[in-house]
């Protein structure tokens, strides 16, 4: 293959790109970005493959999840550290309990970019271009910050360099070390409100370890922890100047992540978003809604994982906890019959958004946990293998979701709604979902 063989998505339609006002500035971009080292490795890409094949043949499970939308601003080493210490804390619980390796991808390093419903939104009397994230426009309602910007796209890189250095320092330098993540969740067991529910599996991975460091068990697996970057391949100009031609295998990578998906308002089959994913080699992902039919789920995969290949494709199942049980079974169903060996994961989040009398977006957690029971319900019914959560949250204890055991009320939201755009499950709510998820693996 050869970066020309890119081109081909620039002659279909490509939904929710930004305008961007000076062509000539964002070629001079592109043309650096073009330039610029790759953010992660092929070598890393296929080895997430790997494990993600593991996942499709029902010997390991994925957990994924991060902010909604990174920030600019947040690319500091304690926002870093509290959502990369979140979900090793969600792992450490589904590895014991579901006796599988557990896939960490994080929505970080590149997801700076947003579909919205709506181009433009209007307040008291104005209307401006709607926030699109970091990498296009600014948050600030002002026509200066709402104009898409492309020297946003060069900081993006920039940003997401910065955070990859930092996940990786932590994730090899002992922070993440097993017996450190087990101890902060014992201390979540000791403070949460429903913590006395989840003693006795938090009791039982401290025995674990227990009898393991006295035979003298001391796997540097213990030590250091795997952990792969994933985003919305959403702006095709930047994850375009982003690919590059591995020396190795002479494939197409997008290095800007491990891991990229499309999203439920790009999945387009004839459209430009389908296009870019079907020539590059990074495991790809596709959001699923309720309206995907059998038909449009068998042509993704006819597109994107022609060689049926286990790892390359994920489908990221987005229904709703009123409609997972009636909508998921057929798609399910259908492609296992064709012989595809594709990812199957809850993305429990989008599919529950409402918007409180105060004007909030929120989601109520126990809608979150009952489309995951859904989802592993209808894997269960069928046989198949409930693959993984993709999830949004951040390691701040910001109050954008409803309940949990640390319980959140409708009234409680303006306290800390710090979301740039949707709402995430704090640590304590996700922590309460990967205990709750435990106990439904235990239950199966």
């Amino acid at each position: 293959m050869s970066l020309n063989d890119l081109n081909t998505w620039q002659s279909l339609p490509a939904q929710q790109q930004p305008e961007w006002p000076d062509r000539a500035k964002l070629d001079a971009v592109l043309g650096e970005l073009r330039s610029y080292p790759p953010l992660v490795f092929a070598g890393e890409c296929d080895q997430l493959r790997e494990r993600l094949g593991s996942v499709a043949r029902g010997e390991a499970f994925l957990l994924q999840g991060g902010d909604c939308a990174e920030t600019f601003d947040g690319v500091s080493a304690e926002h870093i550290r509290s959502k990369l210490k979140t979900l090793l804390q969600m792992a450490v619980v589904l590895t014991y309990a579901a006796s599988v390796p557990v896939v960490k991808v994080g929505r970080i390093a590149g997801q700076y970019s947003k579909p919205r419903s709506k181009p433009m939104e209007t307040r008291d009397g104005l209307t401006l271009p709607v926030y699109r994230g970091d990498s296009v426009n600014g948050l600030e309602f002002t026509p200066e910050s709402r104009i898409p910007d492309p020297e946003r796209l060069r900081r993006m890189y920039h940003a997401s360099a910065s955070t990859l250095n930092l996940v990786r320092a932590f994730t090899t330098g002992g922070y993440a070390a097993l017996h450190q993540v087990h101890a902060w969740n014992q201390d979540f067991v000791r403070e949460s409100p429903s913590g006395v529910r989840y003693e006795r599996l938090a009791r039982e991975i401290d025995q674990a370890l227990r009898f393991m460091e006295a035979c003298g068990v001391q796997p540097e697996e213990f030590k250091t922890v795997e952990y792969y970057s994933s985003h919305e391949a959403l702006v095709l100009d930047y994850e375009t100047a982003m690919t590059r031609i591995d020396s190795r295998s002479g494939r197409l990578y997008d290095v800007s992540g491990h891991m990229v998906w499309i999203g439920e308002r790009t999945r387009q089959l004839d459209h430009a978003h389908i296009e870019f994913a079907s020539r590059v080699s990074n495991p790809i992902g596709v959001k699923l809604g309720p309206t995907t039919t059998p038909d449009e789920a068998l042509t993704l995969i006819d597109r994107l994982d022609p060689e049926r290949t286990p790892g390359r494709l994920t489908f990221i199942t987005r229904m709703g906890a009123g409609k997972v049980r009636d909508r998921l079974p057929e798609l399910v169903s259908k492609v296992t019959a064709s012989g595809a060996k594709v990812v199957w994961v809850c993305d429990p989040m989008h599919g529950n958004t409402f918007e409180a009398p105060s004007g909030h977006k929120t989601r109520r957690f126990d809608d979150v946990l009952d489309e995951v029971k859904g989802f592993f319900e209808v894997h269960r019914g069928l046989g198949t293998h409930p693959g993984g959560i993709h999830v949004e949250l951040t390691g701040d204890d910001v109050t954008e979701c409803v309940g949990g055991g640390d319980e959140i009320f409708v009234d409680d939201l303006h306290q800390r709604y710090e979301t740039a755009c949707d709402p995430r499950l704090n640590r304590s709510q996700s922590l309460d979902l990967a205990f709750l998820v435990a106990e439904m693996y235990r239950n199966a």
